[in-house]
């Protein structure tokens, strides 16, 4: 009896929840984008126009992330999670029940306030639970925790959808309520775990952190070039099937599972410079190439190589956790959040003006975005700190203004 209540109380640790609570996330979410492209294409006669009003108004709710540091005068962070997360799970298992323009807006909003609020809880408890050296290898396994779970779920659908020809609305009913139940559990089974350093519950913006918010707001702009427009070329040029996007996301979500984590070693080994160089440098090269690809087999490992480069967005959120006050963490996890999607509120409608006319240009927009995020990992001093944020600030710095 004592030795499992040891083996309970190890289980009872805020790295485990965070890794459960990533575990919850893609039951939802990569159900939801799996199969989006082909739902709102054969259920509801979605154009490039129609996609990328939808795109814009996901993206809402990642913009008012701001709002979290209100919400968190009245309810605590931890709670806050599960709460998102019951919403992410509950828009997601509507979805299909609404095969309509308006019913997938509506389903669309709820299941992205649910997500975006639950990964701005994510950024800031984890930065906070997790010390500077096991942070990025720690961040690292719980995306590979979140690519495992996704990897079944890739092959349940590519079977679902390919052998025994399942419906949508109960592919999405099946994926949100998991997302509810281990929600659920969390909330019950897990106690409340202090915060270390009280959090500032007002929103704050600190001149010091410019390149941080500089980088995020780009990360945002270019990702939803990917997020929106990779996968329905895949779907609208070369005629991809739910089963093909499926066995894509099958592989993009094997290989995370074997690399994140060891990409997280890498970044705390060779740091956040060198890291984000290396990713902007691939990028304007893959972006480039999605420009003017012609054979789906190509565009298909652009595709994986696109999604493999995600995990070294990691290096963004280490290199904020070095230079950042402990008590900032929280409010500035949420106004990163709404600075991360600025763009992407109007971008993927304006984008999606543009995809009518020529593809080519959209994807040649998103390599110049990367071209400028390569000119900002280079301000990034090879060992930020306080006080050195940025290679020509080497002076110690006070804790910077408030606005």
């Amino acid at each position: 009896m004592y030795i499992s209540r040891m083996n309970l109380q190890q289980f009872k640790r805020p790295e485990v929840l965070l890794m459960l609570m990533a575990a919850a996330v893609p039951l939802s979410f990569s159900v939801w984008m799996t199969l989006l492209d082909n739902f709102a294409i054969e259920r509801v006669n979605f154009t490039g126009r129609e996609i990328g009003i939808l795109q814009s108004l996901r993206e809402i709710p990642g913009f008012m992330a701001f709002a979290v540091v209100f919400i968190l005068l009245i309810v605590k962070e931890q709670k806050l999670a599960f709460l998102s997360l019951l919403l992410l799970g509950i828009g997601t298992f509507l979805t299909g029940w609404f095969p309509s323009v308006l019913g997938l807006y509506i389903t669309t909003v709820i299941m992205s306030l649910g997500f975006h609020y639950y990964e701005t809880m994510q950024t800031s408890l984890s930065l906070q639970w997790l010390g500077k050296k096991e942070a990025p290898h720690v961040l690292g396994k719980i995306i590979a925790v979140g690519s495992f779970v996704s990897l079944i779920i890739y092959g349940v659908l590519a079977l679902a959808t390919r052998v025994w020809n399942v419906e949508y609305s109960t592919i999405y009913m099946v994926g949100g309520g998991a997302t509810i139940v281990i929600a659920t559990f969390c909330w019950w089974f897990f106690p409340h775990y202090p915060e270390k350093v009280v959090q500032h519950k007002k929103i704050i913006l600190r001149k010091r952190y410019w390149l941080y918010y500089a980088l995020v707001f780009m990360s945002g702009a270019r990702r939803q070039i990917f997020i929106v427009f990779a996968g329905f070329l895949m779907v609208e040029k070369f005629g991809y099937t739910v089963g093909e996007i499926s066995t894509l996301f099958l592989i993009n979500a094997s290989l995370n599972m074997l690399l994140a984590p060891r990409i997280g070693r890498l970044i705390g080994l060779i740091g956040e410079r060198r890291a984000l160089i290396f990713e902007y440098l691939g990028l304007i090269c893959i972006f480039t190439a999605y420009a003017f690809v012609t054979d789906s087999r190509f565009a298909a490992g652009l595709y994986v190589l696109d999604h493999l480069f995600f995990a070294m967005a990691i290096a963004i959120k280490t290199y904020f956790q070095k230079i950042a006050d402990p008590k900032d963490i929280a409010s500035t996890a949420a106004v990163g959040f709404t600075i991360n999607h600025i763009a992407a509120v109007f971008l993927p409608a304006v984008l999606g003006l543009v995809w009518i006319q020529s593809h080519s240009v959209v994807f040649l927009i998103g390599a110049g975005m990367a071209v400028v995020s390569l000119l900002l990992a280079f301000i990034i001093p090879r060992h930020p700190k306080w006080g050195e944020e940025v290679v020509f600030n080497a002076k110690p710095a006070s804790a910077g203004s408030v606005y």
